[in-house]
């Protein structure tokens, strides 16, 4: 009788040692792969500039929102005198003075904590930089002293924000 156990070696096909791919690659094709990249970057690209164009739409709005709304602070404060005075009208006249110097106080404090701050003009030296001439006086003072201050003028930080109108000594002629 035939022996018909196979030995180890008999087993074992020869191509066993090299390994045996399962998946055939598939040719790929360069033009359809440069064109799916293409089509991706175009998209990366159109989406970059709608975001930007966005963000300089809402800049802007933003900008505008800033300088329309600037001074909603001021006018909040100064809604405060506005009030102060309708008091004071309905007042009778014997608190009148006294009330409208509280709203003097009131109204000057609102603009100090605005950075508006009333000039001293009045024993300076003209400067016209700070001062508007409306009249030249005889004065014991020398020439070029403001005597008189018409209207006061105010500065807003470092800059004038309204000349102060003055008289001024021509001296003693």
């Amino acid at each position: 009788m035939e022996s018909k156990t196979k030995t180890s070696a008999e087993e074992k096909p020869a191509t066993e040692d090299v390994p045996v791919n399962i998946v055939e690659e598939i040719p790929v094709d360069p033009v359809a792969e440069l064109t799916k990249k293409y089509d991706e970057l175009n998209d990366r690209y159109l989406r970059l500039v709608a975001e930007f164009e966005n963000s300089k739409k809402r800049t802007q709005r933003d900008a505008e929102n800033t300088i329309r709304y600037a001074n909603e602070n001021f006018a909040r404060e100064v809604l405060d005198v506005l009030d102060n005075f309708e008091h004071a009208l309905k007042g009778s006249d014997s608190d009148l003075r006294s009330g409208l110097e509280q709203i003097h106080k009131l109204y000057l404090s609102v603009l100090s904590r605005n950075g508006v701050e009333p000039m001293n003009a009045e024993g300076s030296l003209f400067d016209p930089n700070r001062h508007e001439a409306v009249a030249y006086v005889l004065s014991d003072l020398p020439g070029g002293i403001v005597v008189d201050e018409a209207i006061r003028g105010y500065t807003m930080h470092d800059r004038v924000l309204r000349h102060a109108k003055v008289a001024v000594s021509r001296g003693n002629e």
